[in-house]
């Protein structure tokens, strides 16, 4: 069974934190991971389920097993003339998967080129960028239930999709592992260029000349000029959601703070958590080997040997300057564990 001790955890994940996990497993089959849970069941141990790590924090080491899905695989399930169904494992890793597709003529997934993580982690966030989200391309899902080890079809209703989360990331949290994803794509270019940013990056390209690809290359020059590689400097990207507050509210602010960014949604307002961050004085601030991103306010960072510990504190502090200053909280989108 590859189940190891005291596996070193720096290299599984983003941040690039030094912490151990008690039991580690790597699992490459659905009766491999099987095999795992059965180890697992009836031990008075904590479980995690690890991608790329790319949406976690290690305050300190972690007690109970970590499972890596190491799952791999895409093939087509069904084709016409225009569309494609195409399943891919959980343990697919995001962007080339996104390449492989756009290779092959499948389209749909070039707004969300560059988002790091797993294919089987994407559902559990709704992952989104550039004006799509992927429940507008999910068919549907197959998961392993953790108690019984019995696999289930959960179909794109059945998933709760809502912004930046899922029934699995609610309901349903810890109880299921997703091994595979099916999509439905297009065979034929169906843009979405209505996002601002990526229509101000293809402003100088002719309509008819812009492609599912030049999109993806779009969307990567963006992603990469906002924010740092992690192989560079360790990081998980947004660290804290864009908070939400009431029309009343964001009116009071704005006329303390003209310059403030709102989007209504509904009625209340989205308020963009970097701008909060940088107005109260946090961006390109560097305390030791913990820090905010220079170019962006959202960005935690670690220059090298910041522990986990210290990079909750640093979050710990920009909430209270925020709510200090503007009267808002924020809550991190980084998994603290």
């Amino acid at each position: 069974m590859p189940i190891q001790a005291n596996v070193d955890l720096h290299h599984f994940n983003t941040f690039h934190v030094s912490a151990r996990s008690r039991w580690f497993a790597e699992v490459a089959t659905v009766e491999a991971l099987r095999e795992v849970l059965a180890w697992h069941k009836g031990k008075d141990i904590p479980l995690m389920l690890l991608g790329q790590g790319s949406n976690i924090l290690f305050r300190e080491n972690y007690p109970g097993l970590i499972i890596e899905l190491a799952i791999k695989g895409i093939t087509v399930q069904q084709s016409t003339e225009s569309s494609v169904l195409v399943q891919a494992m959980g343990g697919e890793i995001w962007h080339p998967f996104v390449t492989h597709c756009l290779k092959q003529g499948w389209y749909g997934l070039e707004n969300l080129s560059l988002i790091p993580g797993t294919v089987g982690a994407a559902p559990v966030q709704n992952i989104g960028a550039y004006g799509v989200e992927l429940k507008d391309l999910l068919h549907e899902v197959q998961a392993l239930e953790i108690a019984s080890g019995n696999m289930k079809t959960f179909t794109n209703d059945d998933c709760g999709f809502s912004y930046r989360s899922s029934v699995f990331k609610e309901d349903l949290r810890e109880q299921y592992i997703i091994t595979d994803v099916t999509f439905s794509l297009s065979s034929k270019p169906r843009l979405n260029l209505e996002y601002p940013a990526l229509q101000q990056a293809l402003s100088d390209v002719p309509r008819e000349s812009i492609t599912p690809q030049l999109v993806s290359d779009k969307v990567c020059e963006i992603r990469r000029s906002k924010l740092p590689d992690p192989d560079m400097l360790g990081n998980a990207g947004s660290f804290f959601w864009n908070p939400r507050i009431g029309q009343d509210r964001f009116a009071e602010l704005k006329a303390l703070y003209p310059d403030l960014p709102g989007y209504a949604e509904g009625n209340s307002v989205k308020i963009p958590a970097a701008w909060l961050i940088e107005k109260a004085g946090w961006k390109g601030y560097r305390d030791g080997d913990v820090g905010v991103h220079e170019r962006h306010a959202l960005v935690l960072v670690n220059h090298g040997g910041a522990t986990g510990a210290e990079l909750v504190a640093l979050s710990e502090r920009i909430q209270a300057s925020v709510a200090e200053k503007f009267g808002i909280q924020l809550w991190p989108e980084v998994r603290i564990v």
